[in-house]
């Protein structure tokens, strides 16, 4: 994780020619659409029962885990990308009740919806005794 934040007007242009943080993590997009919060993300080569998808303390975390199959019967592996490993990612959705929040995994892609709740007015004028 970088300690500096990416400027929100550069161009994503070279992204994905050179390494960073992300590299080889899970690619999502967050939308909002019909008063809920969309969010989509990439997890291709897994099956659903690899994925897991928990809300604790305000943060979704999604994790895909997959053991690596070791059958080299013979091969001598010139280059080796397709791997197993452990992949996570976390956004802090707020306080949202579980029974609430939907999922489904079709093809490599991860659908979740959050309903967005309305926000409370926390500002209030305190008098002066």
């Amino acid at each position: 994780m970088s300690l500096i934040t990416k400027n929100f007007f550069l161009d994503d242009f070279f992204d994905d020619f050179f390494p960073s943080p992300r590299f080889g993590s899970m690619r999502c997009d967050i939308y909002e659409k019909d008063g809920d919060y969309h969010i989509e993300v990439d997890i291709p080569g897994f099956n659903k029962d690899d994925i897991s998808v928990e809300l604790n303390d305000g943060y979704l975390t999604i994790t895909a885990d997959k053991k690596e199959e070791v059958k080299d019967e013979g091969k001598n592996y010139i280059r080796r990308e397709r791997r197993s490993g452990r992949y996570t990612r976390s956004f802090y959705v707020g306080d949202v009740d579980t029974d609430d929040v939907d999922a489904e995994f079709k093809d490599g892609l991860l659908k979740i919806v959050i309903p967005k709740k309305d926000e409370v007015m926390t500002k209030k004028q305190i008098e002066i005794k």
